[in-house]
């Protein structure tokens, strides 16, 4: 086994651990209530976040109702602000903007309310906990893998990137150009946002294909709705280029197993959500929780695909 799927059962492990020992009601009998504002709720990767936390928070005996903040960090606030009116114990915010959704920390610590963050960063160090995983070592996993597929580092890539100014963004994008720096013969021929959404891919890649043509020989996406959009578009005008992205969901697996996407970087949808509600439970039972906790990426290849097949 290897040492990176050793720390997944591992991570696993402790979450179950931690809550079976758990208590779900706060220091004063009552039941725990908990809200949570997601960036969307129209991607796979934030609905299986919130499908699993109504069912594990129903299995704990614990109040959550969640909110779909539309791509909008002022929506987001506005969530937030309804929330603090209920009187929650806990809020879990998985924040639009890294910057903009500083707004919603700052509501809530004058209210009393701690804030844990999943999946999405926010610039705030009045946040109690962040959940998730690391972004800038998935944008230089699967560059480095596109790198070690194509079997040498002097050819052209086309990427596309997620919102611009919300963490994952940023910070797989880093990731990405720390790998390019150490290949200086690979070109970057264009990049653009198509907001983690699978049709705004696959316009972007149809112009791409019209300006680059041949050229093109990657897409590196950094979400997998993007990877599958771009390959859409490939496919349609007759390409076979690689594709790569991150987050493991459903059509992305096939995909891969198909030999229509390279390969995807699992992102742990269940694992992060889980901790985040975990640790709002503790902090309402008056214990301590770490500041960050972080759960593997893992990397789903033709080899492994199987392993993926209805995770979810």
């Amino acid at each position: 086994m290897s040492n990176k799927k050793m720390l997944v059962l591992l991570a696993a492990a402790a979450v179950t651990v931690s809550a079976l020992g758990m208590n779900v009601s706060a220091d004063d009998g009552e039941k725990i209530s908990i809200g949570a504002t997601f960036y969307t709720l129209q991607t796979e990767f934030c609905m299986r976040m919130d499908n699993y936390a109504q069912k594990y928070c129903a299995e704990q005996g614990i109040d959550y109702k969640s909110y779909d903040g539309n791509n909008d960090a002022a929506k987001q606030l506005e969530q937030v602000e309804t929330m603090i009116s209920d009187g929650v114990d806990a809020i879990i915010l998985n924040p639009q903007d890294a910057d903009a959704c500083v707004a919603c920390v700052e509501a809530a610590k004058e209210a009393g309310i701690p804030v844990f963050g999943v999946n999405t960063m926010v610039n705030s160090e009045d946040l109690t906990s962040y959940v998730g995983s690391q972004d800038v070592g998935a944008g230089e996993e699967i560059m480095q893998f596109m790198i070690d597929h194509m079997g040498n580092d002097e050819f052209n890539i086309v990427v596309i990137e997620g919102p611009m100014g919300q963490s994952a963004q940023l910070q797989r994008w880093e990731g990405i150009n720390n790998v390019l720096a150490d290949h200086p013969n690979i070109k970057t021929l264009a990049y653009d946002t198509a907001n983690w959404s699978r049709s705004e891919a696959m316009t972007l890649m149809e112009t791409w294909l019209t300006t680059y043509g041949d050229e093109i020989n990657a897409v590196v996406a950094e979400n997998d709705e993007m990877a599958l959009g771009a390959r859409e578009a490939i496919e349609a005008e007759g390409y076979d280029i690689p594709c790569i992205g991150i987050d493991g969901i459903t059509d992305a697996v096939t995909a891969v197993q198909e030999g229509r996407m390279i390969a995807s970087d699992f992102q742990d949808a269940e694992g992060q959500i889980q901790g985040a509600i975990d640790a709002a439970v503790k902090v309402a039972n008056g214990e301590e929780v770490e500041k960050e906790i972080w759960i593997p990426f893992q990397m789903i290849t033709p080899e492994n695909a199987d392993e993926y097949v209805d995770r979810y």
